[in-house]
């Protein structure tokens, strides 16, 4: 196994020409150990690749996507690393952080919390934007400011905000099944009210229908790329992807909305599309696809 500064490898493995690994490091953003996982395409051992961050769902972790999701082989073709944090900090011992799996440990939410005893630990989106992805790019052949964005529910919406909030560092932008209006959702309403207190100016900063909504302009010519299973039992109550719809119609966002009788929820859904996805992506970031 290669040594990597910075980075502990847990285990790696061949697959499809490439490796797929799993790292744990010390985050001073977190103040916690963090695991990652990331995939090397069989081009990253000539130079370096352009890669993809996915953010998982709620009860996710590092290893959920890669085992799941079927996404090595496509992207092991368009020689496009793929690379997934975990969902939340780990070990920070906030009472109550495990009571819910919906709220705390594996369900971070992409945000910097600021209340207390939150604060401390769940600084999740400073952690990929200001940490993570800066020693991806440092120790790994991979070319972060060639990088695309994707994510599945509480990661679509970790996804579609994240973009929304840095416009300039993301080329490309997809999700399934994101939580598109989480000020107007019940896990929305959970999440920001323990993260971010009961001040719900500071929840539309997080919320990717709001933040589209302020738009006078298209934050990707390219266009973002969404698909849904209209058999997901949380479609109606969680989701709302009308809502994101609309506001991509009112800033002239193009929109690929992909609705699908059947599909619910879950991998199988992901794994069925995950190649449209991937492609959409390697064309966002000038690979052929």
């Amino acid at each position: 196994m290669a040594t990597v500064p910075g980075l502990e490898l847990l285990s790696e493995h061949a697959c499809f020409g490439g490796v797929q690994r799993y790292y744990q490091h010390a985050s001073s953003v977190i103040g916690l150990p963090m695991r990652f996982s990331v995939f090397l395409p069989p081009q990253a051992q000539q130079h370096a690749v352009p890669a993809v961050m996915y953010l998982a769902g709620l009860t996710c972790n590092e290893e959920t996507f890669m085992a799941k999701a079927g996404a090595q082989r496509v992207a092991a073709e368009l020689g496009l690393a793929l690379i997934a944090p975990d969902t939340s900090p780990r070990g920070a011992g906030v009472p109550g952080e495990a009571e819910s799996w919906d709220f705390g440990v594996g369900a971070g939410f992409y945000l910097d919390a600021t209340q207390a005893p939150w604060a401390q630990h769940y600084r999740m989106e400073s952690y990929l934007l200001k940490e993570f992805l800066p020693l991806v790019g440092e120790h790994l052949p991979i070319d972060v400011n060639q990088l695309g964005l994707f994510g599945h529910s509480m990661g679509g919406h970790g996804a579609l905000t994240l973009a929304l909030r840095h416009p300039t560092r993301f080329k490309s932008l997809s999700a399934f099944a994101p939580i598109c209006a989480p000020t107007q959702c019940p896990w929305g309403h959970k999440a920001f009210a323990g993260y971010l207190g009961e001040d719900r100016t500071a929840w539309a900063a997080h919320d990717a229908s709001a933040l589209m909504g302020q738009r006078s302009a298209p934050l990707l010519a390219q266009g973002i790329l969404v698909d849904q299973g209209l058999a997901d039992k949380f479609l109606e109550v969680q989701l709302h992807p009308h809502l994101f719809e609309a506001a991509c119609a009112k800033a002239g966002q193009p929109l690929m909305l992909r609705r699908h009788a059947g599909y619910d929820h879950g991998y199988y859904f992901i794994s069925t599309f995950m190649e449209n996805h991937l492609r959409h992506h390697a064309q966002g970031l000038g690979l052929a696809a």
